[in-house]
């Protein structure tokens, strides 16, 4: 390619680079010793660049709308970059502009990408060697290290794709692995970069954690913080569950459903709305993509500029009780701590594999409204998205084996959610107790009944919501001899250690809860157990969740039915939300709250508030019950009206023997 044709493309390059550079990608201060490298965002549009050469492509033939080439433009801050760390001392005393530097360095990039001649002629290591000749001392290296950086730079110019595509996952694999946290030290890169090659190298720290859910970034944060040398791992998404196909998208998709009722609704509250109300489902998309994503953002760039933290991205495997694999790398630790968190379970149903079926995390992707929702499973997850989409415009079908609800909760409990759900227009399809699939045309059609023909619901799309499995299973668990239950789930003791000393497991592949807020408290469990000598345990937590349909049920504790098969002496205290002001004003008033006490300590045992707020409300309960005081002290609080906590107090003035209550 001649020269006059090169530069054009090596300028949209240099200017892709300069826009890394503005983003905070790559640091540059123009003092000759001092080029710092944000390494993860390096190293995450490397992984970008290397994935499109897998993939045959190359440079776009117009430059100018290729949104490939900014991102691939980093690759050549990568390699100068890290050239640059090798020699603190260069050009002392002396101000360096690289500007003219990085887009020669873009030439040589777009011909190793291209394997296209960017000078027409000439040796494309001679260009190389020009490009980085006033960057590393070679002679204030060691005397292994040198030749092996040359041939490291050098290979990535080979001929051969397979050649270079290699170099570039070495020169990857090696600025990751002396990533310390977002700035190179420049004794582990030199120390890495200097062994010979095909050597397998073991580097150690003090704690290795594996997953960046919910207890992951606030324990690498505490044990960075105590001076402790961390690598943290992440398969795929950083934030786990809750931040990219739990709690953060789907609360925000709730609360598009919830506008979406509200307009439905207005002319109850004396608001006209000219013509129908409409749903733009891929606004909803977008909404929750762009909340989800600066919370995934977040967590990443956090745990990237954490100091004494080395992020590793791949699939983590155990292989013995001290030491973790992510693909080439061979990382050893005192301490593991595997935080791999849960995906949904699919059963083994009878025909499933003839029908398209949808899970909560693909459930995510969707921009389009499925015109016949058919969802098995009438839990927490199956509910809300039931709600959700019924309010977008969808119809219907929750389908559940037993013969409520929710099982778990109260019967009243049951019933009211219900009525909720139907009184929206959701079919419940209840006692399903063979459920088998097949599909009629674009219909899909699940059998509930395991009679022929007796019973059946249909729907356009299926979405599956019956439970829950660890991410346990390809983990390499029995290399280092960590036990799990039948179901996988690692088995832990009550500070959350596994069988295998100094490892931990913690989150929602232990067992021991499947939210996000238990996920935290395991890592403050082990945080004081490790860090503050302080004996906190999985048995002081209360039981406490919430149920985000509309209005939401908040719950602490016991239900009334687990207070009466436990034997205990117990009191109840409930009203309707009916004869609640605040949600009446808001025209919510569906639901109820619901008290329970021990009748001889006087201590509350649980408390269900479903209704306006119950997700909120139910914390005032839950601190008196942590606190171990009588219910009295909350009775005789003076509450602000108008509020639906203000009933509280009222409620537990009016306790009557739960076994009354019952009858």
């Amino acid at each position: 390619m001649p020269l006059e044709e090169a530069l054009p493309i090596a300028k949209q390059i240099a200017e892709g680079l300069e826009y890394a550079h503005e983003r905070g990608i790559v640091h540059r201060d123009l003092k000759p010793a001092n080029i710092k490298i944000n390494l993860g965002g390096v190293v995450k549009i490397f992984d970008f660049g290397l994935a499109k050469a897998l993939e045959g492509e190359t440079a776009a033939s117009d430059p100018s709308t290729s949104p490939t080439l900014s991102h691939l433009a980093t690759q050549a801050g990568v390699i100068l970059g890290t050239a640059a760390y090798m020699a603190p001392e260069q050009a002392k005393g002396k101000a360096v502009d690289r500007r003219a530097d990085i887009r020669a360095f873009g030439c040589v990039l777009y011909e190793m990408l291209t394997g296209e001649r960017a000078f027409g002629g000439g040796d494309t290591s001679e260009t190389l060697a020009a490009v980085i000749r006033d960057a590393p001392d070679w002679n204030s290296l060691p005397p292994t290290v040198a030749p092996r950086i040359r041939d490291l730079l050098e290979r990535c110019l080979a001929k051969d794709a397979k050649q270079r595509l290699q170099a570039m996952g070495d020169a990857r694999i090696a600025i990751e692995e002396a990533d310390g946290g977002g700035t190179a030290r420049r004794g582990e890169l030199v120390e890495r970069i200097g062994e010979p090659a095909g050597k397998t190298v073991t580097i150690r720290y003090d704690a290795i954690i594996i997953g960046t859910g919910q207890a992951g970034p606030p324990l690498a944060g505490r044990l960075t913080a105590s001076g402790m040398k961390v690598a943290i791992i992440e398969r795929k998404l950083f934030g786990g569950t809750c931040v990219n196909t739990g709690c953060i998208p789907t609360k925000t998709m709730v609360a598009s459903a919830y506008v979406a009722r509200l307009a439905q609704r207005a002319a109850e509250y004396g608001v006209a709305i000219g013509g129908g109300v409409g749903v733009d489902m891929k606004q909803v998309k977008a909404r929750k993509d762009a909340i989800s994503g600066k919370s995934r953002a977040g967590v990443e760039s956090w745990l990237k500029g954490m100091a004494n933290c080395t992020v590793y991205e791949g699939h983590a495997r155990l292989e013995s009780a001290g030491e973790v694999s992510v693909g080439a790398a061979r990382l050893h630790a005192e301490r593991i701590f595997i935080n791999v968190g849960g995906r949904a379970w699919v059963p083994p149903l009878p025909g499933l594999d003839q029908v398209s079926y949808l899970t909560n995390s693909s459930m995510m992707e969707i921009d389009f409204l499925p015109p016949h929702l058919l969802i098995i499973g009438g839990g927490y997850v199956g509910l809300e998205f039931g709600q959700m989409f019924r309010r977008f415009g969808s119809h219907v079908t929750i389908v559940e084996k037993g013969p409520r609800l929710v099982p778990h909760e109260d019967e009243d409990v049951s019933a009211a959610i219900a009525g909720i759900l139907e009184g929206e227009g959701i079919e419940l399809r209840l006692n399903a107790e063979c459920i088998h699939f097949s599909r009629h045309g674009e219909e899909a059609v699940a059998g509930l009944s395991c009679e022929d023909g007796m019973q059946e619901a249909r729907g356009s799309h299926v979405l599956l919501a019956m439970g829950r499995r660890p991410n346990t299973d390809d983990l390499g668990l029995e290399k280092a001899g960590v036990r799990t239950d039948e179901r996988g789930y690692v088995i832990v003791d009550d500070q959350l250690r596994t069988n295998v000393p100094g490892i931990w497991a913690l989150g929602d592949c232990n067992g021991r809860g499947a939210f996000t807020h238990t996920s935290y408290n395991d890592f403050e469990i082990v945080a004081a157990n490790i860090l503050d000598r302080d004996s906190r345990r999985v048995s002081d937590r209360i039981l406490a969740f919430g149920l985000y349909i509309d209005p939401p049920l908040g719950r602490a504790g016991m239900t009334a039915a687990e207070a009466l098969r436990s034997g205990r002496k117990a009191m109840v205290g409930m009203r309707p939300m009916t004869r609640v002001s605040r949600a009446v004003e808001k025209g919510e008033s569906q639901g109820l709250m619901k008290i329970v006490v021990d009748a001889d300590s006087k201590e509350i045992l649980g408390a269900a508030i479903l209704g306006p707020g119950g997700d909120e409300a139910i914390h005032s309960i839950l601190d008196v019950m942590y606190a171990k005081s009588p219910y009295t002290v909350l009775q005789r609080a003076m509450h602000i009206h108008p509020t639906v906590s203000e009933l509280i107090p009222t409620i537990l003035g009016e306790l009557k023997p739960l076994e009354a209550a019952a009858d």
